[in-house]
């Protein structure tokens, strides 16, 4: 099904890929959306700080997922073309709402230390980062293959964005398994702090890219 309006002037081939880019784009943006929910909601039962600050990270993701279905939008009817004001906006709206989590979880991870206070169970934490570890190669594999069938920089870049998330995936993991099998105290701070480098880090990278005239997303370089 042809869901883009492209030049009629590229050949079928090229409007499949494109299309196909979409669909990922499209798919990241739902998917970020139910792991957010899905995350805060058990985080909060839990207890578990860096279970939910996966699942408000996941919420900014999506954020930059409607930007990213912008962009591919665009580069399918003028590939030579720069961001737009929209993909611009959402950049800096993504980079800010980066920087109030990494603040909201370094004061929750210091409260919570401090409180002595520990998660009552860490196990979904466990299950939902190995679903999106799953998820995230899986687009970071076809994000690729569509970029370099189109020789497109900006959707490469796109699919190096989402190696930022597997390794989120995998503090969580991390932290949630040394918690649920050892009870290993302050160890779910310990992964929110971890959260809190990742979410600066791609804070700083979506300014970055929003100062450049080209480029796709909050990492990854052109």
């Amino acid at each position: 099904m042809d869901i883009l309006n492209v030049n009629s002037a590229i050949s079928l081939e090229k409007r499949k890929l494109y299309n196909f880019a979409l669909y990922l784009s499209i798919f990241t943006i739902v998917y970020n959306i139910a792991e957010g929910l899905i995350s805060t909601i058990i985080g909060f039962s839990d207890e578990s700080l860096t279970l939910f600050g996966f699942g408000v990270d996941s919420f900014i993701e999506t954020i930059s997922g409607i930007g990213i279905a912008a962009m591919v939008i665009r580069i399918a009817n003028n590939p030579a073309s720069h961001k737009s004001l929209f993909e611009i906006s959402a950049l800096k709206i993504t980079g800010w709402a980066f920087y109030v989590l990494s603040g909201g979880l370094l004061i929750s991870s210091v409260l919570s230390v401090v409180s002595g206070r520990q998660p009552e169970s860490t196990f979904w934490g466990v299950v939902i980062s190995l679903v999106s570890i799953v998820a995230m190669l899986g687009l970071i594999y076809y994000k690729k293959k569509i970029g370099t069938a189109l020789d497109s920089k900006a959707i490469i870049a796109d699919a190096q964005c989402n190696v930022v998330c597997v390794y989120m995936s995998v503090t969580l993991l991390t932290s949630s398994f040394l918690y649920e099998i050892f009870s290993l105290p302050y160890v779910d701070a310990a992964g929110a702090l971890g959260l809190v480098y990742f979410s600066v880090k791609e804070g700083k990278e979506c300014f970055e890219k929003a100062e450049s005239l080209n480029g796709s997303c909050s990492c990854g370089n052109d």
